[in-house]
């Protein structure tokens, strides 16, 4: 190679590292280092007043203390981030989506397009990039092929950017798969399989199960069995009360659906069931039924500048032309009946004091990681909850769900801003209680203690101790 060559070649792998994130900051937060984030508003993850002239101090990847400014003394040499007039507060959690999914309006065309799971790997970096930007600092897959490891694996070294991955890998059930690629799903044919499937999915290194559709009370008893031998939490994807009772009965950990208007409304039985159960729900509620009529009023919001930011142009392209007559996609084939379900589905885990999380089946046609946990939580809103509760369930609830995983030191580490918890924070411009929206770009993600910040934000500050987006 000539010496031209050489230098194009060389400012290539720079551009390169420059758009993973790589050059201009560590991948993890120094230990001994301290930061201050002062001035701004705090809300901590409970449900309560918020502590206004606050002050966080962050040491390495953890909180030292957080309060008022007259309780919390800023320790000498910190990098202190001043955030008045905005928002301090956990960063996000979302309990399910789908890295591999982008938003594309065909399952089917999507996986045509990117020649079956041949680009998989560079679909999950770029979603992986949209929802940290997006201020999620935690994300369950509920369903991929095997290459999330991997994925899970470069976010953990900080080869690029992205939340802390909980993953389940392919999802057990009974009925066969032709939307997704086969690698997502593993079918079984009896209770032996499933439980085996199991094992195997723990053994292959995923965090968690899902149990899918087409399920058996006996494969429900043997999966929730194995995976609780382990230590690992089981969710279930479910809408028909008897799934919903299988699940139940076995002790599955997570609900994952219910009242996302797919049914007619659910028994008040059943509905004092699940309360009662104090299982998490997690409804997914906004992904067909309040995007769809959001996408009517404002179809422009399928241009969205960081859409094209983060796609390549010809991917950005073809989701333009999936979008045409969004209303004839199969996916959104029964909306209708389901924005009429809607208006009481949505309510009923809420009313009937369910324990409810947030997840919003991010990457599922027309739900962008960029947007869908704002869009989520302000479903969750219209649907009775009030502002601060669905703050409180997006961090502390959602933090509490995830619980005493392995993989998080076998104790709660997320979800809330005080003393012991990871530095998992964003700071946002205004008050997310009045409008969701608000968090729809944060001014600055922390993730472990490391700052995340974009060109328009960037400061000799941020470019010192921080990464760029």
């Amino acid at each position: 190679m000539n010496m031209l060559g050489k230098v194009i070649s060389l400012m290539g792998a720079i551009v390169f590292a420059f758009t993973l994130g790589v050059i201009g900051g560590s991948a993890h937060a120094d230990e001994s280092r301290v930061i201050a984030i002062v001035n701004g508003m705090l809300l901590d993850g409970y449900e309560a007043n918020p502590i206004h002239d606050s002050v966080v101090i962050i040491k390495g990847n953890k909180i030292l203390q957080a309060g008022h400014k007259s309780d919390v003394k800023i320790p000498k040499g910190a990098h202190i981030i001043d955030a008045s007039g905005k928002t301090v507060m956990p960063g996000l959690i979302d309990l399910h989506g789908h890295l591999e999914l982008l938003g594309h309006g065909n399952y089917k065309e999507y996986y045509k397009f990117i020649n079956g799971t041949s680009r998989l790997d560079e679909m999950r970096r770029i979603a992986s990039r949209q929802l940290l930007r997006a201020g999620v600092t935690s994300f369950v897959d509920l369903g991929s092929t095997p290459g999330i490891l991997k994925t899970k694996k470069d976010i953990n070294e900080g080869k690029i950017p992205g939340p802390r991955l909980i993953v389940s890998g392919p999802w057990i059930t009974r009925l066969p798969v032709n939307i997704v690629p086969a690698e997502m799903a593993h079918v079984v044919s009896s209770t032996k399989e499933a439980r085996m499937k199991t094992i195997e999915n723990i053994e292959a290194g995923y965090d968690i199960i899902k149990a899918w559709e087409g399920l058996t009370q006996a494969d429900y008893n043997a999966i929730v069995e194995e995976a609780h031998k382990r230590g690992v939490k089981v969710h279930a994807h479910l809408y028909h009360p008897d799934k919903i009772d299988m699940a139940l009965n076995a002790g599955v950990d997570v609900l994952q659906h219910m009242g996302s208007a797919k049914n007619p409304p659910y028994s008040q039985e059943l509905l004092s069931r699940v309360a009662h159960s104090h299982k998490p729900v997690i409804q997914t509620v906004a992904h067909r039924i309040w995007i769809y009529p959001a996408t009517v009023a404002f179809p422009a919001r399928l241009q969205d500048s960081r859409l094209k930011e983060t796609l390549p142009k010809k991917l950005y392209e073809e989701f333009q032309r999936s979008f045409k007559n969004f209303h004839r996609k199969p996916y959104f084939r029964n909306v209708e009946l389901e924005i009429k379900n809607a208006k009481i589905a949505s309510r009923q885990f809420i009313e009937a004091g369910a324990l409810i999380g947030v997840g919003t089946d991010g990457g599922s046609p027309m739900n962008f990681h960029t947007e869908s946990m704002w869009r989520e939580m302000g479903a969750l809103v219209d649907s009775g909850m009030s502002p601060i509760a669905v703050l409180s369930a997006a961090t502390k609830t959602n933090g509490e769900v995830l619980g005493k995983m392995k993989l998080l030191g076998g104790k709660r580490q997320l979800g809330t801003i005080e003393p012991g918890m990871l530095a998992d924070i964003i700071i946002v411009d205004g008050d997310p209680r009045y409008s969701m929206s608000i968090l729809n770009k944060p001014d600055l993600v922390i993730k472990d203690g490391v700052p995340w910040y974009t060109a328009d934000n960037e400061t000799p500050l941020l470019k010192k101790i921080g990464r760029k987006f």
